[in-house]
């Protein structure tokens, strides 16, 4: 019984160790997160507590689904003139109003089941060096600037042609009693509803490439172990390691990108139809507002696909890095003992091809396109290092067969599905864009 007792109370007490491991952290005045957090009340999205919670649904269903179920219904305006018709408004409020809903669905889930800092990785910077830490954290507090270079121009498109329509003769329904104040609080409302979803899609993709960049700046610090005398075990555990955290990125967010391509997708092949029809009026001031909305979802899903092949591109290279290694820690291997003369056919070599150093002019004309993943510089190895030339092999054959990445339920999202998916999402994009810039002459 004692020993029962025993048993049990230190099973209770790691899962209170557990449980504070994991339990979520309020901000504080130290908090790295404290601004992030604040954006995030700000954009009616944090649901850190019950009051933030409910404020943040609230305002989802007011701006997502409310207003434009009302925009769309009741102020369709059919005996407008010609100008201010608006046929395909019930793309551009599905479409929105679905990548929103879908954006706002994962975020929530996220932060709920995992908590921010889990979810960005914080947790795990402890582990990492202080360049990675400190690159993290600047790229961290720049991710807000991306967001609102993403969004602000759309946002200054859609507000010129609503304040154009409404000033313009757009609605006369005076629902508060008076048409100006009716219109003005519309304009306003529809303008809040396209910049709450807009923002909320982009703040999901912002978070994806900032969750990859991590993962890059991991890979660049895991490229050092092959220019100091590392052994074979401690090279595997981090690349395990890296692959792990691949895994868990691509698990959390393979349903969030495969569904924001169906609905990206299917967004445009619905303008398609719309706009080839014969009796599609294509014209800037109807077809303008959706050119608009496909080039924001269009612009959302490259900032997902670009940031998952560039993680895979940057995870690939290692395998090459790895080779390279490997080659340059052979040859050094068969280099000459010291004081003996070199052969004929090294000097005869070194004549033809003449070994550069790293401050040669061909490494300035490079400047900072290459990186320490993927470089054309020889890897200083050791001629007399502990590692054989079979362990190196061997850890080369695992790299060149566990090839990590951001995958899509089995399927490495590579350069070439990055082509195939926006040659065809760009084509859709430019046949509507041509035929909205087009009607203007």
């Amino acid at each position: 019984m004692g020993d029962e007792s025993k048993g049990e109370s230190q099973s209770q007490s790691l899962l209170n160790k557990k449980s504070i491991l994991y339990g979520r952290s309020k901000s504080h005045a130290y908090d790295e997160l404290r601004v992030f957090r604040r954006w995030l009340k700000w954009m009616c999205v944090d649901q850190s507590d019950t009051l933030s919670t409910v404020l943040s649904w609230f305002v989802f269903i007011i701006f997502a689904i409310l207003v434009p179920c009302l925009s769309h219904f009741l102020l369709a305006c059919a005996d407008c003139d010609a100008n201010h018709d608006r046929p395909y408004d019930n793309v551009v409020q599905l479409s929105l109003s679905g990548v929103a809903a879908l954006s706002f669905i994962c975020l929530t889930g996220f932060v709920k089941k995992f908590g921010l800092r889990r979810f960005l990785f914080l947790d795990k910077l402890c582990d990492e060096s202080e360049t990675v830490r400190k690159c993290y954290m600047d790229e961290l507090n720049r991710s807000l600037k991306i967001l609102f270079i993403f969004v602000l121009p759309c946002f200054a498109a859609e507000s010129i042609y609503k304040i154009w329509w409404y000033s313009s003769g757009g609605t006369q329904i005076p629902f508060l009693g008076n048409v100006i104040v009716s219109d003005i609080v519309a304009c306003l409302l529809e303008l809040s509803s396209w910049l709450y979803r807009t923002t909320v899609f982009f703040l999901v993709c912002v978070l994806f490439r900032l969750i990859c960049y991590l993962q890059i700046l991991r890979l660049r610090d895991f490229a050092q172990i092959f220019h100091i005398d590392s052994d074979v075990e401690t090279v595997l555990r981090e690349h395990l390691r890296i692959r792990r955290h691949l895994r868990i990125i691509s698990h959390r967010y393979r349903r969030f990108i495969l569904l924001a391509l169906v609905f990206v997708t299917a967004s445009q092949f619905a303008s398609l139809l719309m706009t080839t029809r014969s009796t599609a009026d294509l014209h800037i001031y109807k077809s303008g507002e959706l050119a608009l909305c496909s080039l924001s979802l269009l612009a959302g899903l490259l900032i997902l696909l670009r940031s998952a092949v560039r993680i895979t591109h940057k995870a690939q290279a290692v395998t090459c890095l790895a080779a390279k290694w490997h080659v340059c820690a052979t040859i050094d291997s068969f280099e000459a003992v010291e004081g003996e003369t070199p052969p004929i056919s090294q000097i005869a070599s070194n004549q033809v091809f003449p070994v550069t150093s790293e401050g040669s002019s061909d490494a300035d004309d490079v400047g900072d396109e290459e990186d320490e993943l993927d470089n054309t510089k020889f890897v200083h190895s050791y001629a007399y290092s502990t590692i054989s030339f079979q362990k190196r092999q061997a850890l080369v054959t695992y790299f060149e067969h566990n090839r990590a990445g951001i995958t899509l339920y089995g399927f490495m999202l590579d350069r070439s599905y990055l082509h195939t998916i926006f040659g065809m999402e760009l084509a859709l994009v430019l046949w509507l864009l041509g035929k909205t810039v087009a009607s203007i002459a």
